[in-house]
């Protein structure tokens, strides 16, 4: 049985041990522990990256708050302002996929089609660490979507 760290509360398996140029391949059985601890590495890192510039963002907009007399200045800050805000909001939703993907990588489900159950490529999942969906299922989704949004 491998070994057990505390964590707070919870336990974690001891670290997987990753070299630096390490990718999952398609010859290996499917989400074994290397490729969970890549994704999962993957993930935090996104994650870790997403958070420090939503940081950098709302330091910016602190920083940039005065009041400009010109018309035309002040709604191109604000419009800039607008646009920086929306990318951020974004990115808070990027993040919360990203801890659903954790999630699913916690309970065992990660990588697997939410629609069929089937593995999703490790090129997808490489690709895109969040995806729920087979490229198929996927394509398949989207196309309804279409269909429903054009009636």
């Amino acid at each position: 049985m491998p070994e057990l760290k505390t964590i707070g509360e919870k336990y974690m398996k001891q670290e997987v041990f990753l070299s630096d140029d390490y990718r999952p391949a398609e010859g290996e059985p499917f989400m074994n522990e290397k490729q969970e601890e890549y994704f999962r590495r993957k993930l935090l890192n996104w994650r870790a990256e997403l958070i420090e510039g939503s940081r950098d963002t709302l330091e910016g907009l602190q920083d940039t708050t005065r009041n400009i007399p010109d018309v035309n200045d002040r709604a191109s800050e604000e419009t800039d302002r607008a646009l920086e805000l929306r990318t951020r909001d974004r990115a808070r939703k990027l993040v919360e996929k990203i801890d659903a993907a954790l999630r699913r990588l916690d309970e065992g489900e990660f990588g697997y089609c939410s629609v069929t159950g089937d593995p999703i490529s490790l090129k997808r999942l490489d690709a895109r660490p969040i995806a729920t969906m087979s490229l198929e299922a996927q394509e398949k989704h989207e196309r309804r979507e279409k269909v429903h949004r054009d009636d």
